[in-house]
């Protein structure tokens, strides 16, 4: 994919995104690693539905700002999860209305706040863990997922909202709406008696 391409696609993929309601106003960001090992960003106060290609931010794995608007302050936890997993290509950042309202939850298993009743997410994601809660841009996110970064594919910031990881944009953005709806269905099923999958149930979706 050219960097032309990535960018065209990063604009679609953050209108699909507001246009369903998955982020509202400025709030969210997007990124993905470019070949030539930097970064291409959705840009600090910048709104999904209003991307423009040729104004997204570019910065190197640093920090170093290269062109474009100026990258949102959240980039640094973008660029922890690039460095810390090589297998990281891209990282969608979220203010998602089911998962969100999950950070918010206290009493979440901090190791897997998603307990399997659904093969989707096993095998798409996995585990889940939760970051504590940091105020938006502190550097201690950035630490805390780095420490992380290489072990999960998706992971929910207290009282923030998710932060899913794939091997393109296209895979990071499926990843992210998969963690929505199995959030949705968390709510809707509240607190009936819920059918989980056992642990052999999980092995066997793992090894596919």
């Amino acid at each position: 994919m050219t960097e032309q391409q990535a960018r065209e696609e990063m604009v679609k993929l953050g209108a699909s995104f507001f246009a369903r309601g998955y982020a509202t106003g400025s709030a969210g960001n997007l990124s993905l690693l470019l070949e030539d090992g930097t970064l291409l960003a959705t840009p600090t106060g910048s709104c999904l539905g209003e991307l423009q290609a040729d104004r997204l931010s570019k910065v190197t794995l640093e920090g170093e700002w290269l062109s474009g608007d100026k990258p949102s302050k959240e980039i640094a936890f973008h660029r922890a999860l690039y460095v810390g997993d090589s297998e990281c290509k891209a990282v969608v950042h979220l203010h998602s209305h089911y998962l969100t309202a999950l950070s918010c939850l206290e009493g979440l298993d901090t190791q897997n706040c998603i307990r399997p009743f659904t093969p989707y997410v096993v095998m798409r994601v996995g585990d889940v863990p939760v970051v504590p809660y940091y105020k938006p841009g502190d550097t201690r996110l950035a630490d805390d997922l780095s420490q992380l970064a290489g072990q999960y594919r998706a992971f929910l910031l207290a009282n923030h909202g998710p932060v899913v990881i794939g091997k393109s944009l296209r895979e990071a953005a499926d990843n992210t709406e998969e963690l929505e709806e199995t959030a949705r269905l968390m709510f809707t099923l509240g607190d009936r008696a819920i059918r989980y999958l056992s642990a052999g149930e999980v092995a066997e979706l793992r090894s596919r």
